[in-house]
């Protein structure tokens, strides 16, 4: 399975809600992204097969090394385009939105130059690179 935006979004879901919670289950990820479960299942299984998440025999789901090195850099774009966007004026709903549509489009390059001249404009320090 490739990393759509569809499976950078399931993985970004576990990741924001294995910090909410002890443990994060496929009605979790219902419930978070308004899906079906029958449809949260079918991409659980893919994902597994790709060695993005690990179910265990409690349906505990964990993310593996690959699956969090993929969710926590979709969240990490999504946390600094918001930032970015709330810094230039936009409403926190708005920048927050904006943020999800084009956070998993940006190529590398661009995002790299637009979190740097952020990061200078705010006089914030990259935590990733100190």
């Amino acid at each position: 399975m490739a990393i759509t935006e569809a499976v950078e979004n399931y993985l970004e879901t576990i990741l924001i809600l294995s910090k909410k919670q002890p443990d994060v289950h496929a009605i979790d990820i219902c419930s978070y992204l308004g899906y079906s479960r029958p449809t949260v299942s079918i991409v659980l299984k893919k994902m597994k097969e790709d060695n993005l998440v690990i179910v265990d025999s409690d349906n505990h789901i964990t993310l593996t090394e690959k699956g969090r090195d993929v969710a926590e850099n979709i969240y990490d774009r999504h946390n600094i385009l918001s930032e970015f966007f709330m810094f230039l004026g936009v409403s926190h709903d708005n920048a927050v939105e904006d943020a999800c549509k084009i956070e998993h489009d940006l190529s590398d390059e661009t995002y790299s130059l637009l979190k740097a001249h952020y990061f200078e404009l705010a006089g914030k320090a990259d935590k990733k690179s100190e």
